[in-house]
């Protein structure tokens, strides 16, 4: 695959949204998610658009399905990166970048263990648009489904900090 032909497949991803959530602190998992998607609105469509999200993802290096990878060995490497800047997540691939806000208790739980769990979903979410809030039912039946699982790049990142 050529440079150009990666730009062109870039181009189909569409929207990159990014949305953070953490577990039920009650059933201890209290873990701070962060999750990737696009709407599904690129040039070509969804299909397209999961097709530029799954080549992404190879050319990153990052494995689709029940792979975990630990971008935390080595961190200054690893192709993903989140900043968190007070409640402000950026998320920073090759060639993308997104952000999004984070809620307090997402930032004490990444504050407490350094680290998020990451899933780069190449299925198109065209719900869950950005500034309109996402149920948890909905975010359940998103991010539990198994065909998205099964479809979604996973690792755990380090959490950098801006440094003030």
């Amino acid at each position: 695959m050529t440079s150009t032909q990666a730009e062109i497949d870039r181009s189909q991803l569409g929207t990159l949204s990014v949305l953070a959530w953490i577990g039920d602190p009650s059933d201890g998992h209290d873990i701070p998610y962060l999750l990737a998607y696009t709407l599904g609105d690129g040039p070509k469509g969804p299909e397209a658009g999961e097709a530029a999200a799954r080549g992404l993802l190879e050319e990153i290096g990052l494995p689709i399905g029940d792979v975990v990878m630990d971008g935390t060995l080595k961190a200054s490497t690893f192709p993903v990166k989140i900043l968190l800047a007070d409640n402000q997540i950026a998320l920073t691939l090759p060639g993308l970048n997104a952000t999004c806000t984070a809620p307090d208790e997402w930032v004490a739980a990444a504050n407490e263990s350094g680290q998020a769990y990451f899933l780069f979903a190449t299925r198109a979410w065209p719900e869950a648009v950005p500034g309109r809030p996402v149920t948890a039912e909905v975010l359940q039946k998103f991010a539990g489904d198994e065909e998205v699982l099964t479809s979604s790049a996973h690792c755990v990142l380090q959490v950098q900090r801006l440094q003030k």
